[in-house]
């Protein structure tokens, strides 16, 4: 019987000192995958370089040298000049994200679980918000929205026009998720228990479907906070420069006879760093909201 358990117990045990065989398949993904990061870093690398230096030093034939003396001018320029858009943005992607993830879980609760006569027709129109391009509808939503400002909502120009637009905007995607992410983990009979008991839909969604709502919430927040924080065209048609996101500074900030460009490089890392961070801190999230409702 000894025997028989350390026969058994002898390979797990040399399990751990199993050296990995390297293939020639396992070789050539590990070089593609070299390349491919090479690629991708490669603008970073001039982009990063070119904003430490001084604007003497920045030259074609120089790109890819480093800085001969490491200047911060143009960090500071950028900065200061992009401040106020940087809390424009802030507040756009931040107050779009929210509504429209609430908003989106919300509809996607009552598609997911409470059924209705034309509900399959409704979702489908939700859904068709989705692929409607916003070069489509630009002219005559920038005509509809200063005919709002004309008539008694003139306090809409600037980011609380773009809050709304990206509001309706990412309310059938935020739909979409929350709706096939309910659909499959959260179970109907928990819902039904709470009908029987006397619990009216609001009370079912606040107590028994918000609580378990958390991944989808993660998933749909860096959605829209990515896409708000990103967006150039509305920013363009809807917005000036005195009251615009941080795109639209940015575009300000490279224009002109005689471009800086370590300021405009520096800018260009400084708008990019707010959704760098959330995606290196909530990325793991992200992935496993989206795998979360795939499963039942």
């Amino acid at each position: 019987m000894t025997a028989a358990i350390e026969t058994l117990e002898t390979p797990s045990a040399q399990l751990p000192g199993r050296k990995r065989r390297i293939t020639p398949m396992k070789t050539v993904q590990f070089v593609l995958l070299l390349l491919f990061a090479i690629i991708v870093l490669i603008p970073l690398y001039v982009v990063l370089v070119t904003s430490f230096k001084g604007g003497a030093d920045v030259s074609s034939a120089t790109a890819w040298d480093l800085p001969h003396i490491f200047s911060t001018e143009g960090w500071s320029s950028a900065i200061t000049r992009l401040a106020p858009a940087l809390g424009r943005s802030l507040i756009l992607a931040l107050a779009a994200a929210v509504l429209s993830s609430i908003l989106g879980s919300l509809n996607g609760y009552v598609f997911a679980k409470w059924r209705f006569p034309g509900a399959d027709a409704v979702f489908t129109a939700f859904l068709f918000g989705m692929f409607i391009p916003y070069q489509a509808v630009m002219i005559p939503l920038q005509k509809m929205l200063l005919e709002l400002q004309t008539h008694g909502f003139g306090w809409l120009d600037g980011i609380p026009k773009l809050i709304l637009v990206h509001t309706i905007y990412g309310i059938p995607i935020c739909t979409l998720i929350f709706r096939n992410y309910y659909a499959t983990a959260v179970p109907t009979e928990i819902l039904e228990a709470a009908r029987v008991d006397g619990a009216g839909m609001l009370r079912i969604y606040g107590s028994i479907v918000l609580p378990v709502s958390i991944p989808g919430f993660v998933v749909t927040l860096i959605w829209q906070f990515t896409s708000a924080w990103n967006d150039f065209l509305f920013a363009l048609f809807l917005t000036s420069p005195r009251n615009g996101p941080v795109t639209y500074a940015l575009q300000e900030l490279a224009g002109g006879q005689n471009p800086d460009y370590p300021s405009i490089m520096a800018g260009v890392l400084v708008a990019s760093l707010p959704t760098l961070i959330v995606y290196i801190a909530l990325g793991r999230y992200f992935i496993s909201g989206l795998m979360s409702g795939s499963v039942k």
